[in-house]
């Protein structure tokens, strides 16, 4: 079994820790442009795509639980249906985020609590990078459908791929040609298409002969239609409270001055870095649950829930050693700026919390992913956002900066806990 977990879960691994540091990289950048305004402009900037992009996440997550469900039962009609349907999707909602481009700008701008020139910046991101959304909800089709597929190689490639070529015309754009922001902004959007039509290549080079299982009557069969979005509308409402707690996040720091918003978008950095290595174990409890859910194999799935488990502590410790004993060396990495390094100190105690708090959230997004439990993780996270706000609204106007990150952990938490109350139910009923 934990050959089969790492098979899975490596590759998506690598993948995960190419995005942070991706993150990282940006962030690096803009730390080098002589102010703090530019760090904090590229962390609200990446929070409204965060914003508008993790809303539609369910485009990756049900393409990845039905393909691996279809894989499973051996069903390769399915599993092409999957495909169609969910492309069909992404692709229509990247278009019409084009249309729509002004008043989601307008209206994320109006959350900003910041100065005008850091306004100013974040518009000159968004205006930019905006103009990559079809590509980007179409990649999350095909990722999805290939994790589905026990495939995280591919997927892996792409996203190497897309990283290293956003960190190279990113330097080349500032570094190079002399660009600050719009150079950042340009090096991601002409990085997604690029993505894309590798992802489009991989797939007509490995996949194209499952095209012969295409049946037209049963792409858009009522029951499987019915059932496709009502699983979409679950995950959507889920990934739209996380959305709305982290970018909320984001945008509470920034009305607490430019240092703060500088020194809580460094240590989201901690939490990015932590999350996307996590998702790595929680991609492959993805295919695998899916797969012995599909093949109706309950004894395969126990035993794939308490190795995932055990991997998932493992990093969780891990994390936490390096989060305390190695601060310092990952602050400085990210920016050279002095004032905002001795002020990111007095919190890093919050980053040490994430590995502990938030591993098992993590794992059962997975699981209940692949399983298509859509109610339960809806639920959970419903719950837990309820705590997020109940207690930022009690604490902040006492604690702070301390008080913001407390309510962030305890959110961690409840949706772990959740999520671990009703898994049986999810996924032995």
């Amino acid at each position: 079994m934990d050959k089969k977990i790492f098979r899975l879960a490596l590759p998506n691994i690598i993948t995960n820790i190419t995005v942070p540091l991706l993150g990282m990289i940006d962030i690096a950048i803009a730390g080098h442009l002589g102010s703090a305004v530019y760090i904090g402009a590229i962390a609200l900037g990446s929070n409204i795509f965060n914003m508008i992009y993790w809303n539609f996440g369910f485009i990756r997550m049900s393409s990845s639980g039905f393909a691996a469900q279809a894989y499973g039962a051996r069903n390769l009609t399915e599993t092409m249906n999957v495909f169609i349907r969910s492309l069909a999707v992404g692709l229509a909602i990247g278009l019409l985020i084009l249309l729509l481009q002004y008043p989601i700008g307008k209206f994320a701008l109006s959350l900003i609590k910041s100065g005008p020139e850091s306004k100013q910046y974040v518009e000159t991101y968004f205006r930019i990078v905006v103009w990559s959304a079809p590509a980007v909800l179409s990649l999350y089709a095909f990722k999805g459908w290939f994790i589905g597929m026990q495939n995280a190689k591919i997927p892996m490639t792409i996203s190497i791929f897309n990283n290293l070529m956003n960190i190279a015309l990113s330097f080349l754009f500032v570094f190079g040609f002399g660009m600050k922001i719009e150079g950042i902004a340009l090096g991601t959007m002409l990085s997604q298409y690029s993505s894309l039509a590798l992802a489009v290549f991989f797939w007509v080079k490995y996949y194209g002969r499952l095209r012969k299982h295409v049946r037209k009557e049963t792409i858009m069969d009522s029951m499987a239609i019915k059932l496709f979005f009502r699983v979409n509308g679950d995950v959507f409402v889920r990934t739209f409270l996380l959305t709305l707690v982290t970018t909320f996040f984001t945008f509470v720091s920034s009305g607490m001055g430019d240092i703060i918003l500088a020194v809580n978008a460094l240590l989201m950095q901690f939490f990015m870095l932590f999350s996307y290595f996590m998702d790595g174990f929680a991609y492959a409890g993805e295919a695998l649950t899916g797969r012995y859910i599909g093949a109706k194999n309950p004894v395969m799935l126990k035993l794939m829930l308490k190795r995932i488990f055990f991997w998932g502590l493992i990093v969780s410790v891990i994390s936490v050693v390096l989060y305390t004993f190695f601060p310092n060396q990952i602050l400085h990495i990210l920016t050279n700026d002095n004032q905002v390094i001795e002020a990111t100190k007095k919190f890093t105690f919050w980053a040490i919390l994430i590995p502990i708090t938030g591993f098992a959230a993590f794992l059962w997004d997975g699981i209940f992913i692949g399983a298509t439990a859509s109610k339960e993780m809806r639920n959970a996270m419903i719950f837990s956002a309820v705590v997020f706000f109940s207690c930022y609204y009690i604490t902040t106007p006492i604690m702070g900066n301390n008080g913001l990150w407390l309510s962030f952990i305890l959110y961690l938490s409840v949706r772990g806990i959740t999520q671990t109350v009703w898994a049986k139910k999810a996924l032995f009923a």
